[in-house]
């Protein structure tokens, strides 16, 4: 129980600093920071891969698949955000 109780406080710790650092960003480099943020997706898309793999309980198996489900979520998302923005500057000569 020591150990769950450890692992969650640094999981809210993380939580919070995380919220912190986001609200902080300016707009104007959104766009640039996506690709950071699809690059720690991806990691996070592996690491829960690995998790539910392990099926050590059906609680960690369900909770991995919604994190795949989630990190995917937001990796296709910032794809197309970015590439939406990335469109805006194409000149109208350019298809």
């Amino acid at each position: 129980m020591d150990v769950f109780i450890g692992l969650l406080t640094i999981f809210v710790l993380a939580m919070f600093v995380g919220f912190e650092v986001i609200t902080k960003i300016p707009p104007i480099l959104h766009t640039p920071l996506m690709s950071g943020s699809n690059a720690i997706s991806g990691i996070t898309i592996i690491g829960a891969i690995l998790s539910a793999g392990t099926k050590l309980t059906m609680l960690t198996t369900v909770l991995s698949f919604l994190a795949v489900v989630l990190a995917m979520a937001n990796v296709v998302g910032g794809f197309l955000i970015t590439h939406r923005m990335l469109r805006m500057f194409r000149t109208k000569g350019r298809a």
